[in-house]
């Protein structure tokens, strides 16, 4: 099995390249090849086969994403960016808008050259985000708002006043226990600087990540919501910074680099 890995500010994921069909990935694959010991590692495996051209739904090819607990997501805005930088450097398509289907609809990535061997921008139109109503159960002296906030999968946004007194992992894993299906969950705080958010995220069937990009524009619908942040915004993580601009869909722009090409035997 021939891979590539990339990563977008530290969120990493293997890409499969399966345009014949021939490579079917299930979750115990998945498990298998993300498993940081005994495995290559990563966040997650995307599964690349052929787009689709019915009315409508025009696309070059067609993701499946696994979790590295081996579950199934619909969607994720770094691995889209990692996806499409695969499928252009791969010659599966020339680029630089790369039109993809995923399970939570279709989605386009255009890559810019970031002037350094192996690295992009990739600017991705992630569709409409759908912010519900304040969810009152979710606070505590430590969380001011709580808001779910769909953006093809789903989030459960937190308004800390102090990042360092949420412990993140512990309370991810009791939400994401506690909801039905699972949910990522971020904490957030307004800046460092005006206009600016600084969150972390726990992510569904990973645990702590160094980014989200999903999570980024969960993050940035509910800051807009609340009036913590303008349109055009900023997103501060541990593995870097994405930007975003939250309209009637959101577009994210992240940096996304080639770490390796690497064959398995399987």
């Amino acid at each position: 099995m021939h891979l590539t890995k990339h990563h977008g500010l530290g969120n990493d994921f293997l890409v499969l390249v399966d345009l014949a069909g021939t490579r079917p990935v299930g979750p115990a694959l998945a498990r298998a090849l993300c498993d940081r010991h005994r495995g290559i590692g990563a966040d997650g495996l995307l599964r690349v086969t052929r787009g689709s051209f019915s009315p409508g739904a025009v696309c070059d090819v067609t993701m499946e994403l696994y979790n590295a607990d081996g579950g199934r997501a619909k969607m994720s805005g770094n691995g889209i960016s990692c996806l499409a930088q695969a499928v252009v450097m791969t010659g599966v398509t020339i680029g630089p808008t790369v039109r993809v289907g995923t399970d939570a609809g279709l989605r386009s990535v255009t890559l810019a050259p970031a002037g350094e061997r192996g690295v992009h921008y990739a600017t991705v139109d992630m569709g409409p985000a759908k912010v519900g109503d304040e969810e009152t159960e979710w606070l505590d002296e430590n969380v001011l708002h709580a808001v779910r906030v769909d953006v093809g999968n789903p989030h459960l946004v937190l308004h800390v006043p102090d990042l360092d007194a949420v412990d993140l992992v512990a309370r991810g894993a009791q939400i994401n226990e506690l909801v039905p299906g699972g949910i990522n969950v971020e904490a957030i705080t307004p800046g460092p600087e005006p206009g600016a958010i600084t969150m972390r995220v726990y992510e569904r069937g990973v645990g702590i990540t160094e980014a989200c990009g999903t999570g980024a524009c969960a993050v940035a619908a509910a800051a807009v919501a609340w009036e913590l942040a303008g349109a055009e915004t900023r997103i501060h993580q541990p593995g870097g910074d994405t930007g975003i601009v939250v309209g009637d869909t959101i577009e994210m722009t992240v940096p996304v680099v080639h770490i390796a090409t690497i064959d398995v035997a399987v």
